[in-house]
C-alpha cells in the first residue's frame, strides 16, 4: 500500500459539476482530491479487505440474531422499547438490506481493524462508485497512471443488480433531509441506480412525508408510500413525532429496522464479546463496563449514536486528548482500544469497505490531517497494481 503523488485532471471540477457531484469542495477546501492516489496489490485487496469484510458482515448477523432476542442488549443499545418487537419482526422476516460501509484501519501489512460500521446511512457512495471509476478510466487514457491499473470497484453494477432483485411492489420513494447537498447527492445516485434497474422512482424530502387518516405514509402528491429508501438514521426516526406511526405504516424501509442494531456503536462491544480476539476486531466495551479500564494503551470514546466523527474523544498515552465537539452522547458511550490510523505523508488514512446486499464490492479512501476522520476529510482514489 502506497500513497503516490500524481497529476490531477485539469477539467475534473467541470466534469464533477456536469455529473451532479456538487459537493466536490466543502468548507472552502477540496473534498475530492486526485493530486494523489493509493496503490494496493491484488492480494492486499482480496485477502486483507474483501474477505475480512465478508466475514465481519457474517459476524454482524450473529450479533443481530442475538440482540433481537435479548432485552438487556436492546436496553444497552438505547433502542426505545416500543420498537423492539418491530425490529425483531424485521429481522425474522428477513427484510432485505441494501448497503453499508465498514470503516477499517489498514496500512498494507497486517489485519485490517474494524473501527465502526456505517450500516444505515453511509455517504461517500457516489464518489466511491461512479466518480472514482471515471477517474480511473480517464487517468489511464491520459497516461496519468499505468495502463495495467485496476480498481476494487464493482459498486455500481452490484447496486443496480441488488435493487432489481428487491422485486418492489410499485414505486420506490427515496428521501433525504432538506439542505444537505451531500445527502441528496447520495440519494440521487441511488435513485439513478434504481432507474437503471427498471424501477419507477420518486424523490422527496423527509420533511415532506405525510401520514394519512389510516396511518399510512404519503408523499407530496398524497400518494401512498409502499417502499422508502431513507438517508435518515433509524435512531432519529424512532424519536421523531411520526415515529410511533412507523410499525403500522405498512412501509417497507430501506435500510430495514434491524439495521438499527448494526448502525449503533454498541455493535463494537457486542462483536468483541462474541468474537474476542478476532484479528479484525479491536477490544471494545460499553463505557460503564469495569473492563473498560483495561484499555491502558489508549482508547477512543464514542457515542452510541453519532455522525461524521462528532463527540469522539481520543485518549492517547502521554498526549493531550483529542475531542471533536457535537450534539451526540445523551444515550451513552462505548470505549474502543486505540488503534491509530496509518499515516502517509502526514495524512491519517481510513479505508471504507463497501457492501451491497452484504457482498463486499468496492472501497473508498478518506484522509485527514487529524487522527479523527470527519465530514471534511478528503476523498482520494485508489488503484490495484501488482
Amino acid at each position: 500500500m502506497q500513497r503516490i503523488t500524481i497529476e490531477e485532471r485539469d477539467d475534473w471540477k467541470t466534469q464533477a459539476e456536469n455529473l451532479g457531484f456538487n459537493f466536490h469542495t466543502m468548507y472552502g477546501a477540496a473534498y475530492w482530491d486526485e493530486t494523489a492516489c493509493y496503490r494496493f496489490s491484488l492480494q492486499q485487496v482480496e485477502e486483507h479487505i474483501e474477505d475480512p469484510s465478508a466475514e465481519i458482515e457474517r459476524m454482524c448477523f450473529d450479533v443481530v440474531n442475538r440482540a433481537v432476542e435479548n432485552e438487556e442488549i436492546m436496553e444497552k443499545l438505547a433502542i426505545p422499547e416500543f420498537f423492539w418487537d418491530y425490529i425483531r419482526a424485521s429481522w425474522l422476516s428477513r427484510e432485505r438490506n441494501l448497503y453499508g460501509r465498514l470503516d477499517l484501519s489498514y496500512d498494507g501489512t497486517g489485519p485490517a481493524k474494524l473501527l465502526e460500521y456505517n450500516a444505515d446511512t453511509p455517504t461517500s457512495l457516489y464518489e466511491s462508485s461512479a466518480f472514482q471509476w471515471v477517474w480511473l478510466e480517464q487517468a489511464i487514457e491520459r497516461e496519468i497512471i499505468p495502463p495495467a491499473c485496476d480498481q476494487f470497484n464493482s459498486i455500481h453494477e452490484t447496486m443496480v443488480k441488488a435493487l432489481g432483485s428487491l422485486e418492489l411492489n410499485g414505486r420506490l420513494h427515496l428521501a433525504s433531509c432538506k439542505g444537505s447537498t451531500e445527502d441528496e447527492g447520495t440519494v440521487r445516485y441511488i435513485e439513478e441506480c434504481a432507474v437503471q434497474a427498471g424501477i419507477e422512482t420518486a424523490f422527496l424530502n423527509m420533511e415532506d412525508i405525510g401520514i394519512d387518516a389510516n396511518g399510512h405514509f404519503t408523499d407530496v402528491d398524497d400518494m401512498g408510500i409502499a417502499t422508502l429508501f431513507k438517508l435518515y438514521p433509524w435512531e432519529w426516526m424512532m424519536t421523531d413525532e411520526f415515529g410511533k406511526s412507523i410499525p403500522g405504516s405498512g412501509v417497507t424501509f430501506i435500510e430495514p429496522a434491524w439495521k438499527s442494531v448494526l448502525s449503533n456503536k454498541g455493535l463494537l462491544p457486542l462483536l468483541w464479546e462474541m468474537f474476542e480476539g478476532h484479528p479484525n476486531l479491536l477490544p471494545a466495551y460499553f463505557a460503564d463496563d469495569p473492563r473498560a479500564s483495561d484499555l491502558t494503551g489508549g482508547y477512543v470514546r464514542k457515542p452510541l449514536f453519532s455522525r461524521e466523527g462528532s463527540n469522539i474523544e481520543m485518549v492517547r498515552p502521554g498526549e493531550e486528548p483529542l475531542v471533536v465537539e457535537g450534539p451526540y452522547g445523551a444515550e451513552g458511550f462505548i470505549v474502543q482500544a486505540l488503534h491509530a490510523l496509518p499515516v502517509f505523508e502526514e495524512n491519517h488514512t481510513v479505508i471504507g469497505s463497501w457492501l451491497v446486499a452484504s457482498q463486499p464490492c468496492g472501497m473508498g479512501i478518506r484522509e485527514d490531517n487529524s487522527p479523527i476522520t470527519k465530514d471534511s476529510s478528503r476523498f482520494l482514489p485508489h488503484v490495484i497494481l501488482d
